[in-house]
């Protein structure tokens, strides 16, 4: 499957559920975490052209993605080891607005070129955090696997769903953030990459469920 599984994509049905055993709080948390970084950012104002070091510049990043690599909340991507072209792709769909996300939009917009490879770099040379999930069970595995073949999904993302170039690794993704993301994609409210739309909406509900399981044990 071609593209994001950052915001960047397990597969899943339409739609994403809360989990009962989630914390009200929870989810409230980080948005009002990103709200606040987010409103730092903007109540700043233009910045004096010192030079910032690129420990700096990606000090914001860590206030969603997580300061060891696992995110504050399920349904935002580790960015950690995630290959640069694919980082880097992400963050000037961010910056052009053609992915849409108020928090990411804001602050790719401060970036220049320069700083989008810079960025796309430091956090490829990371390690990929284990987020400890489980693998899938044999019957969710079976399915995943035949409706990779189907999809043709190790086409883009190679065997061992690493990645490559600007297609991202998908192996040990969050399991409810690339849920989302196929829900965004089958919704077209993500539409950075047409593609994966058309692929998504090809395909039965419970085998992106299965998938998304699947890669996310991986």
């Amino acid at each position: 499957m071609r593209g994001d599984y950052e915001s960047g994509a397990s597969c899943g049905p339409a739609s994403v559920k809360r989990s009962r055993n989630e914390p009200v709080g929870g989810r409230l948390g980080w948005l009002i975490s990103c709200g606040v970084i987010l409103a730092a950012l903007l109540s700043a104002g233009p910045r004096p052209a010192i030079a910032q070091s690129i420990a700096e510049k990606v000090e914001v990043c860590a206030g969603c993605h997580g300061h060891d690599g696992k995110p504050i909340d399920k349904i935002i991507p580790i960015i950690w080891g995630q290959l640069i072209g694919y980082t880097y792709i992400q963050l000037r769909d961010f910056k052009r607005g053609d992915r849409k996300n108020e928090i990411m939009q804001p602050i790719a917009a401060s970036f220049e070129k320069e700083d989008m490879l810079a960025i796309a770099e430091y956090f490829s040379k990371k390690p990929w955090p284990d987020l400890g999930q489980p693998r899938a069970p044999k019957d969710v595995s079976a399915r995943a696997v035949s409706a990779e073949h189907s999809v043709g999904c190790t086409g883009c993302h190679l065997d061992h769903f690493q990645g490559d170039g600007t297609v991202p690794r998908l192996a040990g993704q969050s399991r409810e953030y690339l849920t989302k993301t196929i829900a965004d994609f089958r919704t077209r409210a993500r539409a950075n990459n047409p593609g994966m739309t058309d692929l998504m909406l090809a395909t039965p509900p419970d085998d992106l469920a299965a998938l998304s399981e699947y890669l996310a044990g991986l």
